[in-house]
């Protein structure tokens, strides 16, 4: 995924900043293969916990999963920064991430926008367990609300963790529901990802409006071929290199907020090119 490329980015950034200023710091970068790995992610945290780090910056594939472990480090006096996706616990320093429901209001408004206030829509899930996703998933349905002429055709199938699993998902669902459909939302790279391979090739891309969430140049050329109508974009540079200034900050004895809103965009064909867009997307 390009958004893990672009917090790993903000993270190096925060952790050259601290060197440059006579912090030693070290950004010891892991995670488990696939996406939707819980049992890896916690022993890698595990692992963390072991070798003695001074801090965990997290980004739980799992709002409950993930709780064990993040408490066992709280006991071992090592603290933990949450980003990203949320975890069901107290026991956490900061949470550094986008509004996601606000993320998904905005992709219902603008899907709602560019469908004249009518037709039937579909919204492919990502995973259970994933709090980010779930909450822009919630925002998206809640937005729908406002357009009465809308319907809601599905909103209960899941992607699965990557594009290929998404491709799957999708071309099961877009010959369910053949020409009926009038738009789509996914709410993460991959199952957007996936979605529009399979609107490519059933030849349906451009014939169904198509929202999603988070960016790569992949979508940026869909969009300028008219295969997808927008995107809500995150600024995960930013949510990297906060995350990492705040557990170290944390470290070092100062005050930090309980939580840090790194901000949400929609990225549609009208503003792709401007310098604001430009400078998130780059």
């Amino acid at each position: 995924h390009e958004f893990w490329k672009s917090i790993n980015a903000g993270a190096v950034r925060a952790e050259r900043e601290f060197k440059k200023s006579g912090v030693d710091v070290q950004v010891i970068w892991k995670g488990p293969i696939r996406e939707d790995d819980r049992e890896q992610q916690i022993q890698v945290v595990e692992g963390f916990l072991s070798q003695g780090v001074s801090g965990i910056v997290l980004a739980p594939l799992d709002s409950k999963a993930l709780v064990r472990p993040v408490e066992e480090a709280k006991a071992a006096n090592i603290p933990t920064v949450i980003f990203d996706s949320g975890l069901d616990s107290k026991n956490i320093v900061s949470y550094v991430a986008t509004d996601n429901e606000k993320g998904g209001q905005l992709a219902a408004e603008h899907l709602g926008k560019i469908l004249g206030g009518k037709g039937k829509v579909l919204m492919l899930r990502y995973q259970e367990g994933s709090a980010s996703t779930e909450q822009r998933e919630k925002g998206f349905l809640e937005g729908m609300t406002a357009f009465p002429g809308i319907t809601v055709v599905s909103s209960d199938q899941y992607s699965g963790p990557t594009r290929d699993t998404a491709k799957r998902a999708s071309e099961n669902l877009l010959n369910r529901y053949a020409n009926q459909l009038d738009g789509i939302f996914c709410p993460n790279e991959s199952s957007a990802g996936g979605m529009l391979l399979a609107l490519q090739d059933l030849g349906r891309a451009g014939k169904v409006k198509f929202v999603g969430f988070d960016s790569s140049q992949v979508f940026l050329d869909a969009m300028k071929r008219n295969e997808m109508h927008g995107f809500a974009l995150q600024n995960p540079f930013e949510m990297g290199y906060r995350a990492v200034k705040t557990i170290v900050d944390h470290i070092r004895g100062q005050q930090v907020p309980a939580v840090i809103d790194t901000g949400v965009t929609m990225i549609t064909p009208e503003n792709m090119d401007t310098d604001e867009s430009k400078k998130l997307l780059n």
